[in-house]
C-alpha cells in the first residue's frame, strides 16, 4: 500500500507567523529553527519544512489512524541527510514507518511544495 501527501503554502504567511513565539515552539523542532535561521532566505525555509510536515502528516493518516496514533507538527521533523535530501524524522516508536517514506520540497521566492510518499511494502 501506498500513499501520497501534497502541501502548497504561500511564502508571506510565515513572515508574521515567524515572529510568534508559541507558533515556532509547537510547530518546529530546536534543529530546524536553527537551520532555517542559518540561511539567507529562511522564510522559504521554514515554510517548506511546514509543508513537509503537512505532506507527511498526510501521507501517514492511515497508519496513524490505525495506530490509533496522534502527530503534533513538532513530532514530525525535516532534516537533510549527509547528500543534502530531505528526509523526515519520526519520534522513536514510529521509526519503523520513517524508513518507508519518501519527501521531495521545493521552493520559490513565493511558494513552497512539498511531497511526502509512504510505500508500506
Amino acid at each position: 500500500m501506498s500513499s501520497l501527501g501534497v502541501d502548497i503554502e504561500e511564502v508571506q504567511r510565515f513572515k508574521t507567523l515567524i515572529r510568534n513565539s508559541r507558533f515556532m515552539e509547537r510547530v518546529y523542532t530546536p534543529q530546524e529553527r536553527a537551520y532555517c535561521r542559518s540561511k539567507k532566505n529562511k522564510l522559504e525555509h521554514y515554510a517548506v519544512r511546514f509543508a513537509a510536515k503537512e505532506a507527511v502528516w498526510k501521507a501517514l493518516s492511515d497508519q496513524l489512524i490505525k495506530m490509533k496514533v496522534v502527530l503534533g507538527h513538532r513530532d514530525i521533523g525535516v532534516e537533510n541527510d549527509t547528500s543534502g535530501k530531505p528526509r523526515a524524522r519520526l519520534p522513536k516508536k514510529l521509526s519503523k514507518l520513517e524508513k518507508k517514506i519518501s519527501l521531495s520540497l521545493s521552493h520559490t521566492r513565493s511558494t513552497v511544495v512539498a511531497v511526502a510518499l509512504f510505500q508500506n511494502k
